[in-house]
């Protein structure tokens, strides 16, 4: 994509826009999440099209929602890998609502730059460490998001039910398990892509703000959690497909926590390793100009 400083300065006003929409919609308007989750959608697709190219970004897309897509299905049908579950309404793309997989695509995304950052870029000039680790660091941090949302929308609200229950609040750890299986795959199948597609590829080298923008927008996310713990002051008793009770305040409360312990402890920590990075870098550059040995 051409003019970079351009599309850079656009995107930290979607970034702004996009925080701004989330967490209003967290606590004043629930019912517009879908298209929060589309519009999340659009800025991962030009974001990765900066680093990536068009061609990269949409292998992430298509790999993304294939991939996703056929695990959903294969856990619904059969327990594998997720566990036993059923979606309760929307339209459906097989069994699986048709904003699943966009929504899948925006966060994980995310979840990967945020790997990129903690670990290094994949790219064939490089070792082969981070095609290894960069999928492992961001389906982590996918399933991060996963635990600070799963028992609000399905003990709560039933967009899906566990029908087994499970120990977290309705949700069964076999849940989680396979958020990272299914996540891993398709992170592993870009990045193998990356690694393997032709020299020069890839785009120009972009600056810290661009990783920036993608670890701020992961870190709304997890801030999300949180208000609408603090917003959400009622309490009610609800209970899962096991027949066990659970305290709609206690599941809030404790989305909030692993919010902050999981989803901004590794936004913070993403911000500090670039931080480091910039000083590192301005450290070089005077020594370079000075003759000092860094």
């Amino acid at each position: 994509m051409r003019n970079t400083k351009t599309w850079i300065k656009f995107l930290w006003v979607l970034v702004v826009l996009l925080a701004v929409t989330r967490l209003a919609t967290t606590a004043f308007a629930p019912s517009l999440t879908i298209p929060v989750v589309m519009a999340s959608a659009v800025f991962a697709l030009i974001h990765g099209a900066l680093r990536y190219r068009w061609s990269g970004i949409l292998a992430f897309l298509v790999v993304c929602l294939v991939v996703s897509n056929i695990l959903e299905n294969t856990s619904i049908l059969t327990g594998f890998p997720f566990g036993h579950y059923h979606y309760t309404s929307g339209p459906m793309l097989f069994l699986v609502p048709w904003f699943i997989g966009p929504s899948y695509f925006a966060t994980a995304y995310l979840a990967w730059m945020v790997g990129v950052v903690l670990v290094g870029d994949v790219r064939r000039e490089v070792s082969w460490f981070p095609t290894v680790a960069v999928p492992v660091i961001g389906s982590a941090v996918m399933v991060m998001w996963d635990l600070t949302f799963d028992p609000t929308a399905s003990t709560i609200k039933h967009f899906w039910i566990w029908e087994q229950g499970g120990g977290y609040f309705g949700v069964p750890l076999t849940n989680y398990v396979g958020w990272f299986f299914t996540v891993y795959v398709f992170l592993q199948l870009f990045a193998l892509f990356l690694r393997l597609r032709r020299a020069g590829a890839d785009s120009l080298p972009l600056p810290a703000s661009y990783y920036a923008q993608a670890v701020a927008s992961y870190a709304v996310i997890g801030v999300a959690a949180v208000l609408s713990y603090l917003v959400f002051t009622g309490n009610r008793v609800v209970t899962d497909a096991a027949g066990v009770v659970w305290q709609t305040r206690s599941i809030t409360e404790a989305e909030a926590a692993v919010s902050i312990f999981t989803m901004i402890f590794v936004s913070v920590l993403s911000g500090m390793k670039m931080l480091q990075a910039l000083a590192d870098g301005r450290h070089a550059s005077t020594a370079a100009r000075t003759g000092i040995a860094a």
